[in-house]
């Protein structure tokens, strides 16, 4: 099969985050042992959804990881033009969700690895496919702590999230976590009466904003836009009418790290304030969403190195979206990002892909088993 016609089977699952994915996974897990591929399905705690684990070559010797993930984000704007979930092509492009982030890497890999049994490798090339990124890189840590079970400790990672196969050294981390405030209902003619949640959480929210504000004074990190942490309120939900006091309340968070900062303890001063409304009658919950710590620059890095050599870009040092590369870096693996497809496509109607870039992402992945096999 051609990366095309691939890529059009991967597409046709609608592996949208936080569904099962067994069907995708079996798929995948039976292309690869055809190929000759030694397949590890990993399930999740969630018991619907797997991470794949897949190896060409001797297990026994370091190796690379090729890593992406399986699941999409929703397909819902009534801006499509064609089914969302059947690949249709229009010149040099091809249309669908996830055909940029990030089954086209998928299906790059996939179409490599024929080749790539072929190749008696010295030392093996493993594909990492993981479930629910999209919800802030849900799976890969489960994979992450069986790797130590399913390979010796790998040479490096490359995450292949879109970047015009121009590699990639750095990212901000993330964390998101959901407030909650519950006061207590009734009329709104008596508010003597009543505790009123939208009031208590736009006090909350007010600290926060300005709490986000003073981020920009630093840490700062030039490499990136902008050049420091940074907090938003996305959404804010309360209240059933204008004639009712408010009982409940919630709002969602974020925030962005640059590297050296833990995202998660961002957070802490916004979490403080929270819990602080107890003081005055209100219950309060904090429901932690998601968390990746940042990808830092290595100095020096070989496999910058390496991917430098086999796409013929030299890197760019940073972008401001977010991947499960900070997590490989955490787990001792050196990552970098490098992979097909524009990122300004992704999570839009129409998301496309461009065949040349699928031709140069499996060329880049042959291209490194070559050396491997070398």
């Amino acid at each position: 099969m051609n990366v095309e016609e691939i890529l059009a089977r991967l597409i046709a699952f609608p592996t949208v985050v936080g569904t099962p994915n067994g069907a995708i996974v079996d798929w995948i897990r039976r292309y690869c042992e055809a190929a000759g591929a030694d397949v590890r399905v990993l399930p999740g705690p969630e018991g619907d959804r797997s991470n794949l684990f897949v190896t060409i070559g001797p297990r026994e010797y370091r190796g690379y990881i090729i890593s992406g993930h399986v699941d999409v984000v929703p397909a819902g704007e009534p801006e499509w033009s064609s089914d969302p979930f059947i690949l249709r092509r229009d010149g040099d492009r091809l249309y669908g969700r996830g055909t940029t982030d990030m089954k086209g890497f998928l299906a790059c890999a996939l179409a490599a690895l024929p080749g790539l049994a072929e190749m008696n490798l010295r030392q093996p090339v493993h594909l990492a496919f993981s479930y629910d990124e999209e919800a802030g890189c849900r799976g890969v840590p489960h994979l992450l702590a069986a790797l130590p079970g399913l390979c010796e400790k790998p040479l490096g990672a490359v995450i292949g999230e879109p970047s015009r196969m121009q590699p990639v050294r750095a990212h901000k981390g993330k964390a998101a976590a959901r407030l909650e405030v519950i006061g207590r209902s009734g009329h709104s003619s008596r508010p003597d009466l009543g505790l009123n949640a939208v009031h208590a959480m736009a006090g909350v929210i007010t600290h926060a904003v300005a709490y986000g504000q003073s981020l920009a004074d630093g840490p700062l990190d030039d490499n990136f836009a902008p050049p420091y942490s940074s907090l938003q309120v996305g959404v804010i939900a309360g209240g059933q009418a204008v004639n009712i006091i408010p009982d409940r309340c919630t709002a969602d968070i974020e925030v962005r790290a640059v590297p050296g900062v833990s995202p998660t303890s961002l957070l802490e001063p916004v979490k403080a304030r929270l819990f602080a409304l107890r003081d005055s009658g209100f219950d309060v919950a904090w429901h932690e969403m998601s968390a990746y710590p940042a990808l830092a620059p290595v100095n020096g890095s070989e496999l910058a190195a390496t991917l430098t050599q086999l796409t013929g870009q030299e890197p760019l040092t940073a972008v401001s979206y977010g991947t499960e590369a900070g997590l490989y870096q955490q787990a001792g693996i050196d990552a970098i990002i490098c992979g097909p497809g524009e990122i300004g496509q992704a999570h839009r109607p129409n998301e496309y892909i461009e065949l040349g870039e699928l031709a140069a992402c499996r060329k880049m992945i042959e291209d490194l088993g070559a050396r491997l096999a070398a």
